[in-house]
């Protein structure tokens, strides 16, 4: 038995399991796809998955680090 039958030929996710919505940018912290692109992507063509994967990486300027718990209490 080989795992040949449950191989794919379709773009992977790049979900990372950190799943938390930056509230300016509107982007997943983990993967970097937004709301819409995270629901919509088991539907997607593979074309459409391809543009978002080579987008992804421009993305990460869009986010800044949130102080939150501990940090945001402390004054530097």
């Amino acid at each position: 038995m080989t795992d040949d039958i449950w191989k794919r030929d379709e773009i992977e996710s790049p979900c990372i399991k950190i799943c938390v919505i930056h509230p300016q940018s509107r982007l997943c912290t983990g993967c970097l796809r937004s709301i819409d692109e995270i629901g919509a992507w088991s539907r997607m063509k593979p074309e459409i998955r391809r543009e978002i994967m080579a987008e992804l990486p421009s993305r990460a300027g869009q986010i800044t680090q949130r102080r939150g718990g501990r940090a945001a209490r402390l004054k530097s």
